[in-house]
């Protein structure tokens, strides 16, 4: 039975990361904040979708994996601009990670590719996410 749970849970968790847009609202997934970490006395952040890079962020299936402060299945947006300066190579390999997905940098679960997106797109949702340095 464990293993038919494991099954299911796998098989959510990639289609949730699968690409692509959500049919939903942009508006409903950017209001979404995830409690902030257990040790931090501070709130969560959400993401701002008056920038371009939130905006895009939001209307993708991102918010499914990752939020700003909070693991989920994919790497906080903090630790990522933490682990990541914001330099024109680093913006450039990571928006190719996005496209076309990656495994190995933040553990076993790999992200899926979103090859919709344009190259473009994947730069601003990137910087955004860099922003997030502390």
């Amino acid at each position: 039975m464990k293993k038919v749970f494991a099954v299911l849970f796998v098989a959510v968790v990639f289609s949730a990361c699968g690409g692509g847009s959500k049919s939903g609202s942009a508006d409903s997934a950017a209001t979404t904040t995830a409690p902030a970490d257990s040790s931090a006395a501070t709130t969560a952040r959400s993401i701002d979708t008056t920038k371009v890079g939130g905006k895009l962020i939001a209307k993708n299936d991102c918010l499914a994996c990752h939020k700003i402060d909070t693991k989920i299945i994919g790497p906080k947006y903090a630790d990522v601009a933490a682990k990541y300066p914001a330099t024109d190579a680093n913006i450039d390999t990571l928006a190719n990670k996005v496209l076309k997905g990656g495994k190995g940098q933040w553990g076993d679960i790999a992200m899926a590719p979103h090859p919709a997106l344009s190259l473009s797109d994947a730069k601003e949702m990137v910087k955004y996410i860099l922003s997030f340095k502390k």
